[in-house]
């Protein structure tokens, strides 16, 4: 049963992202943002003049101190998530960290020490999980339709906005990670092998090809990149049965495809004799299909269910296991090409 009274919460950070999460927690009706930390003159300056009615700090004491406010939404660079998600859980209040959790495993694992130790949640910014186009994907999966995931490949490109605190890989396969691993079924992956390159900056890739072998006979390629004439959001899906095709950026998000190649044996006279003898391989192409289903903003649905998982003590979608195992597969990705 859900509590009628208002979430009080506190935000930190309000850069690049920051803004998006602002507008979101300040709509929300069932949220009272009472807190913004934000150490920039010029941003505070700009939440000042747009959200009048939000406090504005540049001491986090401030927030940490304050035993009204349940929850904290982090949205830092990445190498400041483990210091501030530490503070603010020795402080005993929930977190909704933006994605990726940690800049590695390890800090990840003191995190989820310090929630139990606390009993406080941890939520990552995992949005496309919120997404109802890949909602609807997991559904259908799991309906059986597509028969069994064979893999998965998917490209998030574009030119720029080029980072110096992260790499391309940092920057963007958390978010394809992320979806694959919901699609997996949370499987973790057997293997883990990544090629990039460094071209604008030194040590820092611009373009990165990350390999995911899973159990089953399974296997997911991403392949993600700031340095691409056009962008590109795009996964495709190829089952036993079925293939999808889903594009975050086009009209028709999710495209069905009746196509495959089925194995027929024992066909006597019309067996094709340039292959294995009584087999033959049809090439089947049968419907295609755009599912229709609700749009509501993801990011809206992400910060619902930031209040739910607290106020109900429901399983979190986006929680610390999902989130440490994105972690563990870039930790592990970026030590494996040290």
């Amino acid at each position: 049963m859900k509590n009628n009274k208002k979430m009080v919460l506190g935000l930190i950070g309000v850069g690049y992202w920051g803004p998006n999460l602002l507008r979101t927690l300040n709509n929300n009706p069932s949220i009272k943002l009472k807190l913004i930390i934000e150490i920039s003159n010029e941003r505070q300056l700009y939440i000042k003049s747009t959200y009048p009615n939000i406090t504005v700090s540049g001491q986090l004491s401030d927030l940490l101190q304050d035993s009204e406010i349940e929850g904290v939404v982090i949205a830092t660079p990445v190498h400041t998530h483990f210091k501030l998600a530490k503070q603010c859980l020795q402080a005993q209040k929930h977190i909704l960290v933006e994605k990726p959790l940690t800049a590695s495993y390890e800090e990840g694992l003191e995190l989820k020490k310090l929630s139990k130790k606390y009993n406080c949640l941890v939520m990552v910014g995992h949005t496309f999980l919120f997404n109802n186009a890949v909602r609807f994907i997991k559904n259908y999966l799991d309906s059986g339709e597509c028969g069994k995931i064979r893999y998965i490949y998917s490209q998030r490109l574009n030119l720029g906005r080029i980072r110096s605190d992260v790499d391309a890989l940092w920057n963007f396969a958390p978010h394809d990670i992320s979806i694959i691993q919901y699609w997996m079924n949370e499987a973790a992956p057997t293997n883990v092998i990544r090629k990039g390159m460094s071209f604008i900056q030194n040590q820092i890739e611009d373009v990165s090809f990350l390999s995911l072998d899973y159990p089953d006979n399974r296997f997911a390629n991403i392949h993600v990149s700031w340095l691409s004439p056009v962008k590109v959001r795009e996964m495709i899906i190829v089952g036993e049965k079925k293939m999808i095709v889903y594009n975050e950026i086009a009209e028709k998000k999710v495209t069905i495809y009746d196509k495959n190649i089925d194995i027929n044996a024992n066909l006597g006279e019309y067996m094709d004799y340039d292959q294995k003898a009584n087999t033959s391989f049809i090439y089947r192409s049968g419907n295609i299909v755009h599912p229709e289903f609700k749009w509501v903003e993801p990011l809206q649905q992400e910060i619902q269910h930031f209040i739910d998982c607290i106020q109900t003590k429901q399983p979190c979608l986006t929680g610390i296991d999902h989130a440490l195992e994105v972690v563990r597969i870039l930790d592990l990705a970026s030590k494996k090409n040290a």
